[in-house]
């Protein structure tokens, strides 16, 4: 284990150097909070705004968090050399165990965003028994067919890889407003990550396989998911109907599936509020209870915002609990949705928008 925590490091794996950034230093047997960003993205570009959130850092206090840039990804990094050939999306997933062998993790709650989640799922698959949990925003769990590889080919010979990259990201809407936030993204995309390395990345996501999952039940030696799963996309993203589907292929009663209102395709970067109000309810439902106040009537009241974290025995039923619980009652399944700003009580199979 390094004995400075903080900061970058370059970890070597089986299929080559590995860059990730630490946060914090890890809090006894908890797990440790690990991210994969989208293609296009790194680190910075795709969970800065999310993990710099006031509450959020409220939860992310009582964890380490280890943030992993996909190989060349990183900002700064070097040009593959040519004939480079790039991980294939189970190679990324099977670079993990490394990270947290060198860092002693035991086990890892992970928060991925689209070619991140997959290659968290893909994770939990081979390595079931290192996951805690997961938040999948985003995720689609279907190869590439023929038709799509055509229209992706086609758009490279028509679009620069930016423009690409950004209708990945980004919904036609949003693309068509072309809004404050998607011109700052195809500024960054262009200047912070190397186009070269992006390339790669990009042509090993679309050449992806299915992820060989089924809901229990449905078909004999089902495969799927067994850690609780928080799947996440906004109501105006292009892989709202891909999450749909994923969700149609795992365990119903320790998957919940949330939809945010008014969102799009970065719903970690223009709602992160709603989405670190999910989280606090998922490690709830997990097991650890964070007594949270709210930073509104806190403020009025002059009262210091405070987490206070709790390790019980986990729940594998329960993905989100009643509100009630945030003071340090043990959790309880819910059996009710809401809607618009109730995130507390929501059923595992229910479509919420908040």
């Amino acid at each position: 284990m390094p004995e400075c925590w903080d900061g970058e490091h370059d970890i070597e794996t089986p299929y080559g150097m590995l860059h990730v950034v630490i946060r914090g230093t890890p809090k006894g047997n908890r797990p440790a909070i690990l991210t994969y960003h989208d293609v296009g993205l790194n680190h910075k570009l795709c969970f800065n705004t999310f993990f710099n959130y006031e509450d959020m850092q409220e939860i992310t206090k009582h964890f380490v968090v280890c943030h992993v840039d996909a190989p060349g990804q990183q900002v700064g990094a070097s040009q593959f050399p040519q004939g480079y050939q790039y991980p294939t999306m189970e190679q990324l997933a099977a670079m993990l165990p490394s990270v947290m062998q060198h860092f002693g993790f035991q086990s890892i709650i992970g928060i991925g965003v689209g070619a991140g989640a997959y290659v968290f799922a893909k994770f939990a698959l081979i390595f079931p028994e290192l996951v805690e949990g997961m938040v999948l925003i985003n995720i689609d769990p279907n190869g590439k067919g023929w038709i799509d590889w055509a229209a992706s080919k086609l758009s490279g010979l028509t679009s620069s890889l930016p423009e690409t990259v950004l209708s990945h990201l980004f919904s036609q809407e949003e693309l068509m407003n072309n809004t404050e936030l998607v011109q700052n993204y195809r500024q960054q995309i262009s200047s912070c990550v190397n186009q070269s390395n992006l390339q790669l990345f990009w042509n090993m996501y679309n050449s992806r396989r299915d992820l060989e999952m089924s809901r229990p039940g449905t078909v004999p030696n089902a495969k799927t998911l067994r850690a609780p799963v928080m799947l996440v996309v906004g109501d105006n993203a292009p892989a709202e109907d891909s999450v749909v589907e994923c969700n149609s292929k795992l365990d119903p009663t320790n998957t919940t599936f949330l939809k945010m209102a008014d969102s799009g395709g970065l719903p970690q970067v223009t709602q992160p509020g709603k989405l670190t109000e999910a989280f606090k309810y998922f490690l709830q439902g997990m097991g650890y209870i964070a007594s949270l106040k709210d930073r509104r009537q806190s403020a009025s009241a002059g009262a210091v915002p405070s987490a206070s974290m709790t390790r019980l025995a986990r729940s594998r039923t329960a993905s989100l609990t009643s509100a009630s619980s945030v003071d340090g009652a043990r959790p309880r399944p819910c059996t009710q949705s809401e809607s618009s700003d109730g995130i507390g009580q929501i059923n595992h199979t229910m479509e919420v928008s908040c």
